[in-house]
């Protein structure tokens, strides 16, 4: 029996085309479409239901970082996000107020500081970031104010990392892949050993994670994210 079912094509709509006559270019941006409605749609129920149900929690760690060290309680970082759109990437905060002044006093007496933060944009042993800090970073905690940015459409719960705009000449040709989907909370550079990886390792993920992207490999990635979080061991979050 022949389907009856028709597809729409077009943008907008031009006509309705019985799927079986679609070519197979259509019928993979029909999957490709609707995977990333289905994606997005994940992603605004959990983002949801961690900010209802954690309330609690973001309030106790705001309250936390206020009352521990002088400055605001969440840090805005601009960041770049699908189609090279900058946005600002929420967290709680987890480095001094003068953290600028004493990461550039740090860097000008220290060249080894100096070349592991220009190659890393990171460093393991950071002066700059507070006592409750530490335990945010090494927890993940600091990342949840991240679900309002998931929330508004700008990250994903799944996805590349969210890098900064000095990060994308390391990126090369490779960046337009990259930013073709939304950055994401976790990844697999996240549950992959994250900050103990080359930053070329982490390019690699990112990419590999934009070719490959599906549906379980998100479900994989959620589930061993937990198990990295649950590990006393330390997994590179710092």
């Amino acid at each position: 029996m022949v389907s009856t079912a028709a597809t729409t094509v077009g943008h907008p709509p031009l006509l309705s085309v019985p799927p079986q006559l679609l070519s197979a270019e259509q019928l993979i941006e029909l999957q490709s479409r609707r995977s990333r409605v289905i994606k997005r749609s994940g992603d605004i129920v959990f983002s949801l239901a961690v900010l209802t149900l954690g309330s609690p929690v973001f309030l106790l760690l705001g309250l936390l970082v206020k009352l521990t060290s002088r400055g605001p309680v969440f840090y805005v970082q601009q960041r770049v996000g699908r189609g090279y759109r900058s946005f600002g990437c929420i967290k709680f905060r987890t480095m001094r107020r003068d953290a600028d002044k004493v990461l550039s006093a740090v860097l000008a007496q220290s060249p080894d500081l100096e070349e592991e933060f220009r190659n890393d944009f990171k460093l393991r042993n950071d002066p700059r970031i507070t006592r409750l800090g530490k335990f945010l970073r090494r927890s993940s905690l600091d990342e949840l104010p991240q679900f309002l940015n998931v929330l508004r459409g700008e990250m994903s719960v799944v996805g590349p990392r969210p890098i900064v705009r000095k990060e994308l000449p390391r990126y090369g040709d490779r960046m337009d892949e990259v930013l073709a989907v939304r950055p994401g909370l976790t990844g697999l550079w996240q549950v992959s050993g994250r900050n103990n990886l080359s930053y070329e390792k982490r390019v690699k993920l990112d990419v590999r994670y934009a070719r490959h992207r599906s549906f379980r490999l998100d479900l994989n990635i959620i589930a061993r994210t937990f198990l990295v979080i649950l590990d006393p061991r330390d997994r590179g979050a710092y």
